[in-house]
């Protein structure tokens, strides 16, 4: 039986849901020693067939009846497409690449975050300069009336861990943002740094990721994050942040 589950969810996963349901309409009309010329033309790639021969020639092994098989396949392809569409995650990689991963780039997956953000946009990072696509990007959002909000590190001049001035910087590069910084420090967070880079759109799309919004980090360093939409985990994080705000945990400044 596993094995057949497995034929199940290896045909599920790469043929579409129009596809399944046609194949599982013909399964049903179909005894096993005749199913290879039903299913003949059903799907229109060399992998796809070879999918159903796996699945066929699996199922002529089980005592699994025609309806049985069909109604496996409509489940685990309902179960899929509700799953897809819950949640996606992609790999982001910025840096040196290789023939065998096909990635998004850091400032791509950033762009995206902020470009599709219709009510609110949070961001956090430990530096902020030399980003002149993000923040033509950030003033093109807050034009279209996104409250946007920007946690970063202090300068050490002010009591944090950067050499300059980051937000009096970002104030001036993004005037319409909300910008936070870390100031109430308390046990055992007492010399902690802004560290975190995300960001989250309207909780529905969120960029978890190593880069800071530096020139560098969008081009050259070896950096990595994860794109998340769809699902908990957006909303999740911008509850979290908006929590921190709200119990002035981070202030504005």
């Amino acid at each position: 039986m596993d094995s057949l589950l497995d034929a199940v969810a290896a045909l599920v996963f790469r043929v579409s849901s129009e596809k399944v349901r046609a194949i599982a309409s013909r399964i049903r009309r179909t005894q096993k020693d005749r199913a290879d010329s039903t299913l003949v033309g059903v799907v229109g790639t060399p992998i796809a067939a070879e999918l159903i021969d796996k699945l066929i020639s699996t199922w002529r092994l089980t005592t699994v009846s025609a309806d049985e098989l069909a109604s496996m396949l409509l489940a685990a392809s309902h179960t899929f497409s509700k799953t897809a569409n819950q949640q996606t995650m992609e790999l982001v990689w910025t840096g040196p690449t290789t023939p065998f991963v096909s990635t998004r780039r850091t400032e791509q997956a950033l762009l995206q975050v902020v470009n599709a953000a219709e009510r609110s946009l949070f961001i956090t990072s430990f530096v902020a300069y030399d980003v002149s696509s993000i923040v033509q990007a950030l003033n093109a959002a807050s034009e279209r009336g996104v409250a946007i909000s920007i946690l970063l590190e202090r300068s050490k001049d002010q009591g944090g861990s950067v050499t300059f001035d980051v937000i009096s910087k970002m104030k001036t590069m993004v005037p319409n943002a909300r910008i936070y910084a870390w100031i109430a420090k308390v046990d055992p967070f007492v010399g902690g740094c802004v560290h975190a880079k995300v960001a989250v759109a309207d909780g529905t799309i969120c960029f978890v990721t190593s880069a800071n919004l530096t020139g560098h980090a969008m081009d050259k360093n070896m950096e990595a994050g994860l794109l998340v939409s769809g699902g908990d985990t957006p909303r999740q994080l911008e509850d979290h942040l908006r929590s921190l705000t709200d119990a002035k945990v981070i202030s504005r400044v």
